[in-house]
């Protein structure tokens, strides 16, 4: 269990539940150190005393404020203790709200507080029960490490998570940064709802929430120790740096999706190509369509043969009976192409 980094209470009306304040989250990043290339040395950061051009020592170091350059106001960990102040050892809860109100960029770091004991179990219990049965949060005031902040306090399993939240007033105006206007399509708007469709989740399990920058790093470094040159990894495919077609872009993206998971990409309505029928040939007069001069009028039950291409169009050897004044100079071209020693056939009116 990670130690504990504070201890007070939650003060909920006249109801007071002693709680311990543990780490929540954990950082698994691979942390470097800076060391001399010549003899790979450590370089460390000593803390020295400017006046006496010495290093000093953890007791020597006491912290304060700043008026001028040369006067210091000192501030002792006493004096911030002994501030006026009902948040100084408890945690006050002042408000209780829905989750959906609070702007997620107010939430910082989380924390878990563990009940302080048996005399705690009862109160925390009901405080975690109440919160989780009203599908609210509680807002609340503490005071650590010299300043008091904000918090939020919710449910998570069966614990009651801290969240550090930040004032008002330390959130930036973010109106500087709106893109100039613009004019979106109520297609293209389908067609960003129809990617997110695609891309929604009902967990953040699987292997694209992995951290695999660490994981890379760490095979990296296995490689270097064992002398031997890390795996190599493809090349992203290189984007364009300006988007020229907005719906393409979507429906690709869309595509792209529903291929990573499996799905079918022309199911349930999709955009799929756009090909003429076959029957749609019959409905054309005769001799007007490119290359059926005489599929059009061959006697019922007759197949037809493979025919070759001569001159961009298709003939049969079984060619339809034609009247001999309406030869045509396809046809003649067709005979003279025919293989060397192969006698061309001459076209002959049949009796009636």
């Amino acid at each position: 269990m990670p130690r504990s980094i504070w201890s007070g209470a939650i003060s909920f009306g006249l109801v007071t539940v002693p709680i311990h304040v543990v780490g929540a989250t954990e950082d698994h990043s691979i942390r470097f150190h800076r060391y001399h290339l010549a003899d790979q040395g450590r370089i460390r950061t000593r803390k020295v005393c400017e006046l006496e051009d010495r290093e000093v020592g953890s007791d020597e170091i006491g912290k304060g404020y700043e008026l001028a350059t040369s006067q210091i106001v000192p501030i002792t960990d006493e004096d911030l203790r002994e501030l006026p102040l009902p948040t100084a050892r408890a945690i006050e809860i002042v408000a209780f709200v829905p989750l959906a109100s609070v702007d997620p960029i107010r939430i910082g770091d989380g924390y878990y507080l563990q009940p302080d004991g048996q005399v705690a179990a009862k109160p925390y219990k009901l405080l975690r029960q109440a919160l989780a049965r009203s599908s609210k949060v509680a807002v609340a005031r503490y005071a650590w490490s010299g300043r008091e902040r904000l918090g939020l306090l919710r449910v998570r399993g069966e614990a009651i998570v801290l969240h550090a939240m930040r004032w008002p007033d330390e959130i930036r105006d973010p109106s500087s940064l709106t893109p100039p206007p613009v004019e979106v399509s109520e297609e293209e708007i389908e067609g960003a709802l129809a990617l997110m469709d695609t891309m929604t989740r009902d967990d953040l399990e699987g292997d694209e929430f992995r951290d695999t920058y660490t994981e890379a790093v760490a095979e990296l470094i296995e490689a270097k120790r064992e002398h031997r040159r890390p795996e190599t990894v493809p090349e992203p495919e290189e984007r364009p740096g300006q988007v020229l077609d907005l719906m393409a872009a979507l429906q690709q993206s869309v595509s792209k999706a529903k291929e990573s998971r499996g799905e079918d990409d022309h199911a349930e309505g999709d955009h799929a190509e756009v090909r003429e029928l076959p029957g749609r040939k019959k409905k054309a007069p005769a001799g007007k369509t490119p290359g059926a001069e005489g599929a059009a009028k061959k006697p019922a039950g007759e197949k037809p043969t493979g025919g070759r291409a001569t001159g961009g169009k298709a003939t049969s050897k079984k060619a339809a009976p034609r009247k001999e004044t309406s030869k045509s100079t396809a046809g003649k071209k067709t005979a003279a192409k025919e293989p060397a020693g192969k006698k061309a056939t001459t076209r002959r009116p049949r009796s009636a």
